[in-house]
């Protein structure tokens, strides 16, 4: 399966430079717009399903990219999920940067767990027939095409869409633009 991975639009948390992790945070209007734009690109081709992270930011916008796409009720994937950050959660980035310089924070999901978790999540969609529109988070989508490509992924913006395409070998992530 092809699968266009979408990080969801921006939130006031973005804005702020926050841990969201798994707190339930909206999009705010910008991100509502960034959804817009990421559902018009993907109106270029036909996919066959939107399936989204359940945390509310994924989900509204998975369902403006579903709006473009004519798909009305994306699937939630529980396994989409962003990363535990745990006692980081809600912090700046900067302030947890300074407190835990290797990114290992207490009570967080790790980052090796998350790789695991991310890359069978990918790979089990890939597996599947067909194409599919995935909505999911910034350190999650990372996390998963490296775990799956085998190389190193720049950050994904909000709002961005990573084509990520079976290969022999290993798939191979594209980054799009409009």
């Amino acid at each position: 399966m092809t699968l266009a991975l979408v990080r969801h639009g921006r939130t006031a948390w973005n804005l702020e430079r926050r841990l969201q992790g798994r707190s339930d945070i909206e999009l705010d209007a910008h991100g509502e717009l960034q959804a817009h734009a990421a559902g018009r690109l993907l109106a270029r081709a036909r996919w066959g399903s939107v399936i989204t992270s359940p945390l509310t930011r994924a989900a509204q916008t998975a369902a403006i990219v579903g709006s473009h796409l004519g798909v009305p009720e994306p699937a939630v994937e529980p396994g989409l999920l962003e990363r535990d950050f745990g006692r980081a959660e809600g912090m700046q980035v900067a302030e947890a940067a300074e407190r835990w310089p290797g990114g290992d924070y207490p009570g967080s999901e790790t980052a090796a767990q998350l790789a695991e978790r991310a890359g069978a999540a990918l790979t089990a969609l890939l597996g599947a027939p067909g194409t599919a529109v995935v909505v999911s988070h910034g350190v999650f989508l990372r996390a998963g095409i490296e775990a799956v490509t085998g190389a190193t992924c720049p950050r994904i913006l909000n709002g961005q869409v990573v084509l990520l395409e079976p290969a022999a070998g290993r798939p191979t992530a594209r980054f799009l633009g409009e």
